[in-house]
């Protein structure tokens, strides 16, 4: 099968779409598939085999993101970016995501169609999160069968970071920035919506109005040739772990720091945010010297993927204090590690966290609860052990990228022989 992914920013450290994109198209390709990758920046890390082509967009979040793969491009003219539609690109994404999403699909609209003229055409396209107009025409223009991941549906974000505006402005600006409408049109006029969760798709289905026979579960994995249980490393009594981007509010990093401030006049520990270097960081910094936390908290920028692995066996408990999560995989990786987890109701945590057994789950946006199961947790290391035992052979078993590649294959195969049966019948 010849396959082509869409993405609009996939590195590694963008988030869970580009988390997803390595690890799908790299297992695509090990089960003997042709796969190509259209991406912008900053461009992803992909494995051996998949064949990517790099977009040179002119978004400013790409030029930000992706600012010195910028600095050393020296292939274009900077004078590129006075042409209407590159300014109208630069400009318009700085106040929209929806620009960011509508301006990039219709450059990869092109570029399938010049991929198609020299190499012959595509079985399938998988959009990894667009779902912008040029997603869309790749059907309706191109005749291509299309479906598209959609890891949580950003009504919800939407929805969070209107709570947290200060004033009418603010509120304004989220409504201006989130692409909801776009994203529910193309979605309901493609082939199929992917998932990585239940909770996601009933969430995808009433945020976006989308029917819920129009979208499929495919779970995620971990990969455990990496994420796995280190012989020989000692936990670190005490240390508390968090992985993600904590700016952005459905991770609840606020609910963390408010919980270990409970926590501070009962016991010694160490809180550590694996996220990017303190300067970088706009809402847990404040919050840290206003809570007097300082001398609990430590800033971790990006690690190797070894170096994360050695956080992860490290660490006496991991908190992912989530308001929503599509799936969650810092807590599933961290699972997989054999390492304790606190996490919350929201989401698709339940449909892998047992609480008591694998993890504990409590109530989201609720810092009395999580400073609770926090307590309780570094106050009992066997217990920890234990649990974290019980995590990681319940991850090794059930949650896989071999498995959810062999599910999305059986998904493509319906997708296919639905279009076929429509090309029969006209």
């Amino acid at each position: 099968m010849k396959l082509c992914f869409i993405m609009y920013q996939g590195n590694m450290y963008s988030g869970g779409q580009g988390v997803y994109l390595h690890y799908m198209t790299r297992e695509l390709v090990r089960a003997g598939h042709e796969v190509h990758v259209i991406s912008g920046r900053p461009y992803p890390r992909l494995a051996e085999g998949v064949i990517h082509h790099r977009l040179h967009t002119y978004s400013f979040w790409a030029f930000l993101n992706g600012r010195d793969e910028h600095a050393y491009d020296h292939s274009h003219n900077p004078a590129e970016f006075f042409h209407p539609w590159n300014f109208y690109e630069f400009a318009s994404t700085r106040a929209s995501l929806a620009s960011l999403f509508f301006t990039f699909s219709v450059r990869a609209y092109q570029k399938l169609a010049e991929l198609e003229a020299e190499t012959g055409p595509f079985d399938l396209v998988h959009d990894n999160q667009t779902l912008g107009y040029g997603i869309l025409a790749m059907k309706r223009l191109m005749g291509k069968p299309v479906v598209a991941s959609l890891h949580h549906p950003l009504a919800i974000d939407k929805l969070n970071n209107i709570r947290e505006a200060k004033n009418i402005v603010g509120r304004i600006q989220k409504e201006i920035w989130f692409p909801w409408r776009m994203q529910s049109y193309v979605a309901n006029r493609i082939d199929m919506i992917l998932t990585g969760s239940r909770n996601s798709a009933r969430s995808v289905s009433s945020s976006m109005d989308i029917p819920l026979e129009h979208i499929r579960q495919t779970p995620y994995g971990v990969d455990h040739e990496v994420m796995r249980p280190i012989p020989g490393v000692k936990r670190e009594p005490g240390t508390i772990l968090f992985v993600g981007d904590s700016e952005d509010r459905n991770k609840g990093a606020r609910f963390l720091i408010e919980a270990c401030a409970r926590l501070q006049h009962e016991m010694d520990f160490r809180l550590l945010f694996k996220d990017k270097k303190e300067q970088d960081m706009k809402v847990v910094p404040p919050l840290v010297w206003k809570y007097g936390l300082k001398r609990f908290v430590e800033y971790i920028p990006r690690l190797s993927v070894d170096e994360l692995l050695r956080l992860y066996n490290s660490a006496q408990v991991v908190v992912s204090p989530s308001l929503y999560e599509g799936f969650g995989l810092p807590a599933a990786e961290a699972m997989a590690c054999g390492t304790a987890v606190v996490a919350t109701t929201a989401g698709a945590f339940p449909e892998f966290i047992e609480d008591g057994r694998t993890g504990i789950l409590v109530p989201p946006g609720d810092p009395d609860a999580l400073a609770a199961a926090i307590k309780s947790l570094l106050s009992d290391p066997a217990r920890c052990e234990r649990m974290g035992a019980a995590a990681s052979e319940h991850i090794r078993t059930n949650f896989t990228w071999q498995r959810t590649a062999k599910v999305t294959l059986e998904l493509y195969d319906e997708v296919l022989d639905r279009a076929r049966s429509s090309a029969a019948m006209r």
